[in-house]
């Protein structure tokens, strides 16, 4: 089992990702029937994490992009924000309405394009005062998605862009090792780096914490099958990656069926505001 040393990994990837409109759409129809799975074993946020982003005071109109099955929408529903969720997965959203029947609206679209109305003081559809990507915005073209941001926030006194990652903390040697195992993409970059929001807007503050999600082994299984390199692969691969693994927890790590495993997580918030 891993002997709790936090001794950092130094010399991390810093590059974020680089992906085509055609790579994006592929890897983006990989959760497509996988909602349920991903709400199950997918961390949820820290408690600071709304409130820092948006404030105390409730009421903000929020379009949160990239929403999958909820896990911040429910979030910023309990803290009383109006929230319309969009995500290119119709699986996802299933989820998202049946576990947050208080969001506004639940729709298909992308960062890039959202398929709703700009609003203003005189239209219908009311001026969003934020927009949000929680564990989405690295899947995203930064500049076109950046702008659909700024339309959408188009009259608002004070636009925000907020931005918030939950990564598994490679900087810990077991932890780096594991995401190597599993091909999580946490290696590859780092969320910072990966947070341009193109010409549109700037970083105003950013916050970083560390945490620990308890998993079970079985569990720790199942968040790799949510995993877009093991969605995206086919059968031989697969088998090789969860016969990786189980060498890696029980042979290796020492870990018996059915203990829990504390997964070391790094989460990371950025609020952009307008340039």
């Amino acid at each position: 089992m891993p002997d709790g040393s936090m001794s950092r990994v130094p010399n991390l990837p810093q590059s974020g990702p680089n992906l085509g409109a055609a790579q994006r759409s592929q890897i983006g129809s990989a959760w497509a029937g996988s909602g349920a799975d991903y709400d199950a074993v997918r961390p949820h946020y820290p408690d600071w994490c709304v409130s820092w982003l948006l404030g105390s005071e409730p009421g903000r109109r929020v379009v949160e992009v990239g929403a999958g099955t909820g896990l911040f929408t429910r979030d910023l529903v309990a803290a009383r924000h109006h929230v319309v969720a969009v995500d290119p997965s119709e699986s996802m959203l299933e989820v998202l309405r049946e576990q947050v029947p208080g969001v506004e609206a639940a729709l298909v679209g992308t960062g890039e394009s959202t398929g709703l109305d700009a609003g203003s003081d005189d239209d219908a559809v009311p001026t969003a005062d934020a927009v949000v990507a929680a564990q989405a915005w690295h899947w995203v073209d930064p500049v076109a998605a950046g702008a659909e941001a700024a339309r959408l926030t188009t009259g608002s006194a004070s636009p925000m862009l907020g931005l918030v990652w939950n990564q598994l903390d490679v900087q810990v040697p077991w932890v780096h090792r594991l995401a190597r195992i599993m091909h999580a993409g946490d290696v590859h970059r780092d969320a910072e780096v990966a947070a341009q929001a193109g010409p549109l807007w700037r970083i105003d503050e950013v916050r970083e914490d560390h945490w620990t999600q308890e998993l079970s082994v079985e569990q720790v299984f199942d968040l790799t099958r949510t995993r877009a390199y093991w969605l995206r692969s086919n059968q031989k691969t697969r088998e090789r990656v969860e016969t990786n693994l189980r060498w890696y927890l029980h042979e290796h790590l020492g870990y018996k069926p059915g203990e829990r495993i504390d997964i070391p997580y790094r989460t990371l918030a950025m609020r952009n505001v307008r340039v």
